[in-house]
């Protein structure tokens, strides 16, 4: 099988959830059980791949993603696509100089260059760790004051001359997620607020520094609210940044003789707009799902 990778950017906020609460909040969103950082399940994003591809090539759909009904053993295939979960690489966070910082954690970026390597894309050679209560940042950051890194109430110390791969990891993460030739502005600005922290704080944050709102369900003959009708909805915030693997293979159907190569033209393209997740009719879960990479 053939790893692609692909990234996910959130327009909006983003609710794939787990169906079940979690201390004050009603309605959390999904969660890797070890490591407590957000994901995207492979199912959630298996379902509207599929969606999009059966729009436009059915016949592909039903190779790429297996027969939507076995009515016995001549309809039995394997689909030639696997779709792993997709997990967090920039979180945006709150800051005092620049609005927003991009974040990210050593313990991150050695997964993400571990699957960029798999599918066969080169990488900038991996940073040195920040130190307890440090950030590194480029020398161009639009988020150090003073030598500080102020993300919600946390003060970091910006290091003074941090190494080059910072920049050159702002660079290749900006350059994934706007390819564009007319993107050069928008990659810049994602570039000059990179920052990775310790793996400690970037866990802090991926708990903390989420996006909780409150909703409520109107009484539509009174126009008030239902007695207890108030729960709380977690989300990623818009302009997070995750990425994911997918495998591909030849087709597993008998009549359809197609290449792993051949069937990724079958998938949506650079810069697809997608829904994930829930509460679609109040705008939730916009992202542009970012092309694979064929490997090199």
């Amino acid at each position: 099988m053939q790893p692609r990778l692909f990234h996910l950017h959130a327009l909006s906020a983003l609710h794939c959830g787990t169906g079940q609460s979690a201390g004050i909040v009603d309605l959390p969103i999904a969660r890797a059980r070890a490591t407590k950082l957000p994901i995207v399940p492979g199912s959630s994003l298996r379902g509207v791949l599929r969606q999009q591809v059966t729009d436009r090539d059915r016949d592909a759909a039903r190779t790429l993603f297996g027969p939507e009904r076995i009515q016995g053993d001549q309809d039995a295939f394997a689909g030639a696509l696997a779709i792993g979960d997709a997990y967090l690489l920039l979180l945006p966070v709150r800051c005092l100089a620049g609005i927003v910082s991009y974040v990210t954690a050593p313990f991150i970026l050695r997964r993400y260059a571990r699957d960029l390597r798999r599918a066969g894309i080169s990488t900038p050679e991996l940073p040195p760790e920040p130190a307890a209560g440090e950030a590194l940042v480029p020398a161009d950051s639009v988020n150090r004051v003073d030598g500080t890194l102020v993300l919600e109430d946390l003060d970091l110390t910006a290091r003074e001359g941090a190494p080059p791969q910072i920049h050159e990891w702002a660079v290749h993460i900006a350059q994934a997620v706007h390819p564009g030739s007319d993107d050069a502005e928008t990659r810049n600005d994602l570039a000059c607020r990179f920052a990775l922290l310790p793996d400690e704080i970037m866990g802090f944050l991926a708990e903390t520094a989420t996006e909780i709102r409150s909703r409520i369900a109107l009484d539509p003959e009174t126009g008030t609210v239902h007695k207890g009708a108030l729960w709380y909805e977690e989300n990623l915030p818009a302009e997070s940044v995750l990425w994911g693997v997918l495998a591909l293979s030849a087709s597993n159907r008998g009549d359809d003789p197609r290449s792993a190569d051949a069937l990724a033209d079958a998938l949506p393209g650079s810069d697809t707009l997608l829904q994930l997740g829930g509460k679609a009719g109040v705008g939730r879960g916009l992202v542009r799902f970012l092309a694979t990479e064929a490997p090199a």
